[in-house]
């Protein structure tokens, strides 16, 4: 049996990035792992309209980390990997973060995409560049971008070599 060489690792609040993540794992032959935050989101911790709720006070800490879940597959059969989030407050939930310190990435293609209501996906390319320069990961970055239908995914992947 052939050995997928790319994974597909996601976070997903509300469903909406897991069907994305879901969408090109099928059109990469991928294998796909859900990324979880140690403290689960309630609906609460979500209310972007409240300034106090969980993720309007986690997005605005700076050098803010949020734990997720060390469950992650071995990378060692991976060239590739691929992580889903959504975008919250313009960049990526902190947990992605905390699972790009926990990833072996070096020597792997690491390429990343978004679900959005609206936000473009500069800030979120920044922030995950600078994620991987603070964790010295030798890593070649593929650009990211917003998707939200498989002929977008379809598209990107074909720009990035991916399929």
């Amino acid at each position: 049996m052939l050995m997928a060489t790319t994974l597909v690792l996601y976070f997903s609040a509300s469903g909406t990035t897991k069907r994305m993540a879901q969408t090109i794992a099928n059109l990469t032959g991928a294998d796909l792992h859900e990324i979880k935050a140690q403290d689960p989101y309630t609906q609460a911790d979500l209310d972007w309209h409240d300034p106090q709720s969980r993720t309007s006070i986690e997005q605005h800490e700076h050098q803010g980390h949020v734990a997720c879940v060390n469950d992650f597959p071995a990378l060692d059969q991976y060239d590739t990997i691929i992580i889903g989030h959504p975008i919250w407050w313009g960049i990526p939930p902190r947990l992605i973060a905390n699972a790009i310190d926990q990833l072996p990435l070096d020597g792997k293609t690491l390429a990343t995409f978004a679900t959005s209501g609206g936000s473009g996906y500069q800030r979120s390319q920044s922030y995950i560049q600078r994620v991987v320069d603070q964790t010295h990961h030798q890593v070649t970055i593929i650009p990211g971008t917003v998707l939200s239908n498989q002929r977008q995914a379809k598209q990107w992947l074909t720009k990035a070599n991916l399929i």
